[in-house]
């Protein structure tokens, strides 16, 4: 009898994670029961099952809350975390080369941050937005993995947890316009920063200096008339006086 894999048994357990709006009454298909013949559609299911996972961990990194059964979100997160670590590639090198880079092996690695992740029983860690944010853009963060597996670890070395949200889910645009808030403010704040630090302005844009120019020209030119008007009638004074 043929024993199913661990990372089969992972795929149908995020398979049957609900969608990603909790309150849905939709369930992801179990791609476990479609394996014989029909591996394209396997595939498909667990490609469905990842951009859930990831859905649920953006709202979650845009919002600092959670709104999904915890167990169902800790499947989800661990899923995410052994996805995360296999992308960098002291999980294909060697027990030796992994113990030189690590000071442990791979799997150990996996193993000691999973135990950690699972051994949270009444809710996720408060730590729970900025794990989702390093599981989210993990190589963008940090190039090695010795470095993420610190940064997780530290992560999940906590105690206090939170409880799941009472507010309505977040809907797409909503967490779009989170995310616009969350960039203006951030420029803002730059902008302070440099004002505080003595830097100077942004140069104006070059329309506006360009504006600026042509209304300098006109406005010379509109004195230079000036100038010659008040000239001529000097000149006509004196030749009706001599008439």
């Amino acid at each position: 009898m043929e024993v199913p894999s661990n990372e089969n048994l992972e795929q149908t357990a995020v398979s049957s994670v609900d969608a990603v709006n909790p309150h849905s009454d939709d369930v992801v298909p179990d791609s476990s029961n479609h394996r014989d013949g029909e591996q394209d559609s396997e595939q498909r299911d667990d490609d469905v099952s990842r951009e859930e996972v990831r859905k649920v961990l953006e709202v979650i990194a845009s919002t600092g809350k959670f709104w999904h059964d915890w167990d169902k979100l800790k499947t989800m997160l661990s899923f995410q975390l052994k996805q995360v670590l296999a992308e960098f590639p002291e999980a294909k090198m060697t027990s030796e080369q992994q113990y030189a880079s690590l000071g442990e092996s791979y799997s150990e690695v996996v193993n000691k941050l999973d135990d950690a992740l699972t051994c949270f029983i009444e809710g996720p860690p408060f730590t729970l937005q900025r794990l989702c944010e390093i599981l989210l853009d993990a190589k963008g963060i940090y190039p090695h993995l010795s470095k993420l597996a610190l940064a997780l670890e530290k992560n999940l070395l906590v105690t206090s947890t939170l409880t799941i949200s009472t507010d309505p889910f977040p809907q797409a645009t909503t967490v779009h316009e989170l995310d616009e808030q969350e960039n203006a403010n951030e420029k803002q704040q730059l902008q302070l920063d440099g004002i505080e630090n003595g830097t100077e302005p942004p140069v104006a844009d070059k329309d506006e200096v360009m504006a600026e120019a042509d209304t300098g020209e006109d406005m010379t030119i509109d004195t230079v008339a000036s100038e010659d008007a008040k000239s001529s009638e000097t000149k006509s004074e004196p030749d009706a006086n001599n008439a």
